[in-house]
């Protein structure tokens, strides 16, 4: 594990976009970790500095550049769930771990669980006793409260607010200023429609919008 002078372990962030730079804000409040660059599969976007945070390129760059500065470790700032997803297996299959990243501005309940490679915002509050997985975006402002359980690679979008109990299943995407009453359970895949209010529970792989949120569609399987 590569330091630099401050005792820091150096990481990578992979994204280059406009969600990356609220990762980056976090882990620079954060304190605990110094990024050394980004890396973005955009060529585009090849050699842009985000906040002063060169983009070395995409995944091949990756490999190059970790191995010379022997960096091991990072986090996928990459907003939609499929995409985030694709690059975390990528980076696993290849040994890399992964940091997490807390704004210090996010309240952290007792005996909440985050896992590794997730991120809260600032301004979300994550209540007493909840489970948040692998890869998971708080986003800013989204409230989740005491007892939920969020699954792997999903996304409370800001202003969300998650009563408390519920179960929200990998790969759901909680839209922006949705409320999902108590003890509520949302399946894996779910995408629920900005401003929707969840009152009944929802099965895998729909879509779901209104207030009380009705079954729009179905999804492709994730």
């Amino acid at each position: 594990m590569l330091t630099d002078a401050r005792g820091k372990q150096r990481v990578f962030v992979y994204g280059a976009s406009g969600h990356a730079k609220v990762v980056i804000d976090a882990i620079e409040c954060q304190g605990l970790y110094e990024i050394a660059f980004l890396v973005d599969d955009d060529v585009n976007l090849k050699g842009r500095h985000v906040f002063g945070y060169p983009s070395i390129g995409g995944k091949d760059d990756l490999i190059v550049f970790a191995k010379r500065e022997a960096i091991k470790a990072g986090i996928v700032a990459i907003g939609g769930n499929p995409a985030r997803r694709a690059v975390a297996v990528w980076l696993t299959k290849r040994g890399f771990e992964f940091i997490t990243a807390v704004h210090p501005a996010a309240p952290i309940g007792r005996g909440v669980e985050i896992g590794a490679g997730s991120v809260i915002m600032p301004g979300a509050v994550v209540n007493a006793d909840t489970s948040i997985g692998e890869h998971v975006i708080i986003n800013t402002g989204a409230t989740v409260d005491h007892d939920c359980r969020i699954g792997d690679f999903a996304h409370i979008a800001p202003g969300a607010h998650i009563c408390g109990t519920v179960t929200i299943g990998a790969n759901a995407f909680i839209c922006a200023g949705v409320t999902v009453t108590p003890n509520r359970s949302i399946g894996q895949n779910v995408i629920v429609g900005a401003g929707s209010t969840v009152i009944y529970d929802l099965p895998d792989d729909i879509t779901a919008i209104g207030s009380p949120a009705e079954i729009l569609k179905k999804n492709e399987k994730a």
